[in-house]
């Protein structure tokens, strides 16, 4: 494929998205698309699901990755790859690397998680531990490509990935051809870039939404600019869509093409996960999660028939318990309650027994006695509970009060 080295609107066409589609069979799946009833009420209009968190290695992000290795010269592969990822991007190369017969070395932080750093082993890549956050690993990266000769394979920018990444878009249009409103996470801008050019060559009329985590939204201010600025110390549990900086060249594309970049908090990344988990019995990761989140804060204001991308499932199972009792918390089916009680024989459970007249289910107690906060005779308790919503949660605090319990604020 030839490109040109501007980050605007013509580094990427529709024939180059058609290319890497035709490249792709056999290798990527084109994933399922599934309705969801409980959005589509909430919309007033049909709402689908992309399902790209069951791809191969569990994001979109093979899609990108095998289309700019598969581009490189015959002296470029000889020489190896080298990327630093996090997860999903790791994944993505590892596999398209060994698809393809190359060697790849894969920079991960110390801390990302075990089942990611095994999958992008289990997939051909050399794991190199490095740094505590993406940004360090990412110049431990640049420092090997530069010493050894690799090339590097950025996660989002580059006019190959951002073809790749397109390919979700032609998948969209052919399995769901009334489509008006497309919804899709951002954090470089790779996969919303390469949906927008497929998307507005062929339909113009669709709107493309992008969607940030508040807490690492560089887009908005980058648009208002006419630049790319940084987000300083972005922070959000959607670590997919956690990037400080976007893409010089699906900046150039984004400005362009998409409609509206939006952001969501972490509660509604929260409650996403849960109701894809409990409703649509689909397991997806919090930046997969945005499009869904952003459709629950303001279900008024898409048009439909609505696609919603599910961009990656690779959620760590630590951070999806997280997740999960935070989704409930957010939606008033988690409660965490302190009080105060008299340190005598059967006041925990004389406590226990006013939390089952109003039917609230006990997940876990934490009882202290000693604590020089506490007076003689006194004892602290945490209880984590089960609710059924926000009223149910103030009909918990109210009994609780009535019993004559000191409930710590």
């Amino acid at each position: 494929m030839s490109y040109s080295t501007a980050g605007s609107l013509r580094a990427v066409t529709l024939d180059d998205v058609r290319g890497a589609q035709k490249m792709l069979s056999g290798v990527a799946r084109t994933t399922a698309m599934e309705g969801s009833r409980h959005l589509s009420r909430l919309v007033g209009a049909p709402v689908h699901l992309k399902c790209e968190n069951l791809q191969r290695t569990g994001s979109f992000k093979l899609r990108g990755a095998y289309v700019r290795i598969a581009g490189l010269l015959p002296e470029e592969r000889a020489a190896g790859v080298v990327a630093a990822s996090a997860g999903n991007h790791a994944q993505g190369v590892a596999l398209a690397s060994s698809l393809l017969g190359v060697r790849s070395t894969v920079f991960m932080p110390r801390g990302a998680p075990l089942p990611k750093i095994s999958a992008t082993r289990d997939y051909g890549a050399e794991v190199r531990l490095q740094g505590q956050v993406v940004d360090e690993s990412l110049a431990a990266a640049e420092e090997y490509a530069h010493d050894t000769g690799a090339v590097l394979i950025h996660p989002f920018d580059h006019p190959d990935v951002i073809a790749g990444q397109g390919t979700v878009g032609l998948e969209i249009l052919e399995q769901c051809p009334e489509v008006r409103t497309i919804v899709v996470g951002v954090g470089g801008g790779g996969l919303a870039a390469g949906v927008a050019v497929a998307v507005k060559a062929l339909r113009p009329d669709v709107r493309i939404v992008g969607v940030q985590a508040a807490g690492a939204a560089a887009y908005p201010p980058s648009l208002a600019a006419g630049h790319p600025v940084s987000v300083r110390n972005p922070a959000t549990m959607a670590d997919g869509i956690k990037v400080g900086r976007p893409g010089d060249v699906p900046f150039g594309i984004l400005g362009e093409l998409v409609d509206e970049v939006r952001t969501v908090t972490e509660d509604e990344l929260s409650t996403a996960l849960l109701l894809c988990l409990e409703r649509a019995k689909l397991v997806v990761e919090p930046a997969g999660a945005s499009p869904v989140a952003a459709l629950l804060s303001r279900p008024d204001a898409f048009d439909g028939p609505v696609v919603a991308v599910l961009s990656g499932g690779n959620v760590d199972p630590v951070l999806m318990e997280r997740v999960l009792r935070h989704g409930m918390a957010a939606q008033g089916r988690y409660l965490a309650v302190r009080l105060r009680l008299t340190d005598r024989p059967g006041a925990l459970a004389s406590l226990l027994g006013a939390l089952s007249v109003v039917d609230a289910n006990v997940l876990d107690v934490s009882h202290v006695r000693t604590d020089p906060r506490l007076g003689l005779t006194e004892a602290e308790v945490e209880l984590h509970l089960e609710t059924k919503g926000p009223a149910h949660c103030a009909e918990v605090d109210r009994a609780l009060r009535d019993a004559g319990y000191t409930v710590m604020d």
